[in-house]
């Protein structure tokens, strides 16, 4: 039997073959991630004597197109976890650690546990884009919360307080009121430059223009805020500028976000198992998605 190992890095992968008792089938060589290269390395695998099984290490998206052409190619595929890998055979004083070392480290490992190497399944494409669309959104997220503190904090020097002026949830297309608020009356002097009346006329446009439902008690309690508070900045063009962008910044994120959650119901709803998990207490339209994006298909699972 010969045990592959594959040690994947960005573009390129190592490869090292090996047989019981530590036998030498191919000396470690290495292989570009390209077409050519990655069919002519399945050829010399699958014209070797006896059974063959590649390991490689799970590395995010740069073991994909290995494991994917192998098993494409008829060859049994098996990526494992890193950490099961690390401390495997790390009886060396001296732990020198280079690229054919590691190949050869997980051929070993791949002999030790022929019978119990779990075989790479390629995932299908509506799960590959969920899970894909989840990684962004996560990402996405991580962006989102820092330009909402950015914009917060320079609110603070313009119209503070700014960001408590509303409770309404995001909607659908990821704006929030207390954003859109701001785009517009920016700095605390943008309502108390004005009477209480004139300001309320104006902010019953405003919601009548964005589609917000009006409350003249709303109207005064905001007009009140602005009167208690003075902003740091004065108001000038450049911190209009400033806060400008800040939010602009924020609503591009904001809508890509909610594109990409639209995204994830529709990929998840395609799934068969989805309406076991909307079902579940506890679980909406945000979280399903997610659950399974994590999960994967839970038909690899026994029981």
């Amino acid at each position: 039997m010969n045990c592959v190992g594959i040690d994947v890095s960005k573009g390129k992968s190592m490869i090292a073959v090996m047989r019981p008792f530590g036998e030498v089938v191919v000396s470690p060589f290495e292989v570009r991630h390209t077409a050519n290269e990655l069919s002519e390395l399945a050829g010399l695998l699958k014209s070797l004597d006896g059974e063959t099984r590649v390991v490689m290490e799970s590395t995010g998206n740069y073991h994909a197109p290995v494991a994917w052409l192998l098993h494409d190619a008829g060859l049994y595929v098996s990526v494992v976890n890193a950490m099961l890998v690390h401390d495997y055979g790390n009886n060396s004083l001296r732990r020198a650690k280079t690229d054919k070392k590691d190949a050869v480290k997980l051929a070993n490992y791949g002999l030790d546990h022929w019978l119990t190497l779990p075989r790479y399944i390629p995932e299908e494409d509506t799960r590959l884009m969920l899970k894909i669309c989840y990684r962004q959104y996560q990402q996405y997220s991580k962006v989102q919360t820092m330009l909402k503190n950015n914009l917060i904090s320079l609110l603070d020097t313009t119209f503070p307080d700014a960001n408590r002026l509303f409770t309404s949830p995001p909607r659908a297309d990821g704006s929030e009121k207390w954003v859109d608020f701001v785009a517009t009356f920016w700095h605390c002097e943008c309502v108390c430059g004005r009477s209480e009346k004139a300001f309320t006329t104006q902010y019953q446009k405003w919601c009548r223009k964005h589609g917000y439902n009006f409350s003249e008690d709303n109207a005064l309690d905001i007009y009140a805020s602005a009167c208690r508070h003075f902003g740091v900045i004065p108001k000038t063009d450049t911190a209009k500028l400033l806060v400008e962008q800040a939010i602009s910044q924020l609503q591009t994120t904001s809508s890509a976000l909610a594109a990409l959650k639209q995204e994830m119901q529709s990929l998840a709803a395609s799934l068969p198992e989805y309406p076991v998990v909307m079902g579940m207490f506890g679980v909406g339209p945000t979280l399903g998605p997610q659950l399974l994006a994590e999960i994967g298909d839970v038909r690899r699972f026994h029981s």
